[in-house]
């Protein structure tokens, strides 16, 4: 497999990147996520929100979306290089699935903060 340069390196990688979102497309979690995000957007709309609190709330679930694709990532690592449970393993998808609570939960506070506080 060669490396791509230039411009044909920016289409490789955008190619890589909508692989990737199909890939995590198959995950329930990522699933769930997008109908979140979903009724985010909905609640700020009706919330009356100003346009830094849906920029805000949009960032906030792109990182919590990276995050998911990297917990999913360190999952398939783990299964591949230690298909025997091991606490290592284990302690490795633990800790990518509470980075993704840590997102939840920072999501879920600034929907709180930026309808009723904000």
């Amino acid at each position: 497999m060669t490396k791509e340069t230039g411009v044909r390196h920016v289409f490789a990688a955008l190619r890589y990147s909508i692989q990737g979102i199909s890939r995590l497309m198959r995950e329930q979690a990522f699933r769930h996520e997008l109908m979140a995000f979903a009724g985010g957007l909905v609640i700020l709309a009706v919330a009356g929100a100003d346009v830094s609190k849906f920029v805000g709330f949009v960032v906030l679930m792109l990182a919590l979306f990276a995050a998911e694709a990297l917990n999913t990532a360190i999952e398939e690592l783990v299964d591949r290089v230690s298909p025997e449970i091991s606490q290592v393993g284990k302690h490795a998808k633990d800790l990518g699935s509470f980075a993704c609570f840590c997102l939840i939960l920072a999501n879920a506070l600034y929907l709180v903060w930026a309808v009723l506080i904000g």
